[in-house]
Formats: structure tokens, sequence, C-alpha cells
């Protein structure tokens, strides 16, 4: 009997395997939907369901127009839909033309803000910050809290870290998270403002998309773990920063600027061995 049970618990173990890898791509999407729905279910998270299907769609158009005109071929839409779900999630707006310009101005930071073939920004952050500064009167971003329901946010965040170990990123999300309580404590002494207003909102839906999917986004972060660290703690500094002069879109901001910093030194670095290498190869 266990000769005869053995291959199949293997199978089974083995399609498990699979589903959790770093190769399936559909992992991400299938989870942030999880998280949308749970949210959604539990506090009306949207501020409408077809502003947000109007968002994804737009990500997803622009994305296949984008890749077959530059390199007639149909991409794969995870990240695209992961785009589009987030400027739903994220943004607010009585009208339409924001989400879908929003997640347009997303998907085209791809494929046109790049250096020597790499992203320097998360395509959602740069396109909301970019609306929130060209546009403010026009959009403002999610401020909705979980009130005082614990379960969905640890539903949220079980998903969350599932995901990051998943990308073998859940470093950069706990050095994020660690580095913004112990800054929020740094903000009480000198706001005066007690220290749990301080650290409340990182609990917040918000935060959740941001620390699990923005700051974690492997095409966007540093190469070495303990880059993405330094990167992961700068953001928190830079936004403790912002919030001090009361900027009420910080994290958004402190990660735009620190974020693309971080890429191009690491690109320059990298470009600069990989010249020294040549030379010394030909000087061989």
């Amino acid at each position: 009997m266990q000769q005869t049970l053995a291959p199949a618990a293997r199978v089974e173990r083995s399609v498990i395997a699979r589903f959790f890898s770093a190769e399936n791509r559909y992992l991400p999407p299938l989870f942030i939907t999880l998280i949308l729905l749970i949210s959604q279910i539990s506090f009306g998270l949207l501020e409408s369901l077809s502003r947000t299907a109007l968002a994804i769609a737009a990500s997803v158009v622009c994305e296949i127009a984008l890749a077959w005109l530059m390199y007639r071929k149909v991409p794969h839409l995870a990240s695209a839909y992961i785009s589009g779900i987030s400027v739903g999630i994220l943004l607010r707006s009585p009208a339409f033309w924001p989400y879908a310009l929003c997640s347009v101005l997303a998907i085209m930071s791809k494929y046109v803000i790049r250096w020597r073939g790499r992203h320097l920004w998360n395509p959602s952050n740069f396109a909301i910050s970019a609306m929130l500064l060209l546009v403010p009167e026009y959009v403002a971003t999610l401020s909705v809290q979980w009130g005082n329901t614990i379960w969905p946010m640890l539903i949220v965040w079980a998903l969350g870290v599932l995901i990051v170990l998943r990308v073998k990123r859940f470093h950069i999300t706990a050095t994020y998270v660690v580095s913004f309580i112990a800054l929020s404590f740094i903000r009480s002494l000198i706001t005066g403002h007690p220290f749990l207003a301080e650290v409340a909102p990182i609990t917040g839906p918000m935060y959740q998309l941001f620390i699990f999917f923005m700051i974690t986004d492997p095409r966007t972060t540093v190469k070495a773990r303990w880059a993405q660290c330094l990167v992961a703690f700068l953001v928190a500094l830079v936004e403790m920063a912002l919030r001090l002069v009361e900027n009420v879109h910080a994290p958004y901001y402190a990660l735009a600027i620190v974020g693309p910093i971080a890429n191009a030194i690491e690109i320059a670095i990298t470009s600069k061995r990989r010249v020294a290498v040549s030379e010394g190869l030909a000087a061989a």
C-alpha cells in the first residue's frame, strides 16, 4: 500500500510546489484579486467596480499594443493585470479618465523609461505619483482602514507573506515594516502624537499593496540582498521626512525618489564593472 500511495503523494507535492513556485506568474494576480475581494466584501474598498475594470482593461490593452509595436509579440499579461488592479484599488477619483490614464502611464513607463535594459520605477508607483503631482485636483489615494476587525488584515498579511516568500523578497518587506515601526516611534517623539497613531497607517489596505507588491517588485529592485534591505530602510526614512512636513502621499513619493536612484546607481556600477572586465580581457 505504501508503494502505491508514495508516487501519488509525490505527484501531489510536485503540483503544490509548482503552484507556489516563482515560475507560476499567475499566482500574484490570483493573490491580489483575493486581497481585493476580501477588502471589498469587508469594507467596500473600491471607488467602483467599473472604474477598477477600466483601469485593468486600459493596462492590458496598452501592454498588448506596446509589446506588439516594439517587439512584435504578445506579452504575458500578469504584470499588466497587477498594474491595472493596483491602480483601481489605490486611486480615488469621481471621474473615469484618471483610472485609464494612470494605467496607461504605468505600462508606458515600462517601455519608455528604461536605462540599459532595466526599469527604473515600479510602474504603478510611477503612475500614481505622476497623477498626484500633475492632477492633484482630480485624484486622491486610498485611505480606507480595516476598522476594528482584525481578521481581514490577517488574511491579507498571510497571502502577502506567501507571495514575497515565493519570490524571495520577504526580507524587503520585513526591513521596511521594522523600519517604519521604529521611525514611527521617532516621529511620535518629534510631533508629540501618540505612537499608535503614528504606526497605525501601516495596518491599512493601501500599505498591504505597498509593502507586498510595490517595494518588492523583482524587476524594479536592486539585485544584492543587503542593498535591497538598505533601499527598504531608506524608503521608510524618506517617508518619515515627508510625513513630518505633513505630506499625505509620503510612501508613494518616498519610493518614487529612492527606488530609481538606487537602480541607477546599481546599473552604473554594473556597467563600469563590465567595461573593466572587457578591457581586461582585451588587454590580455
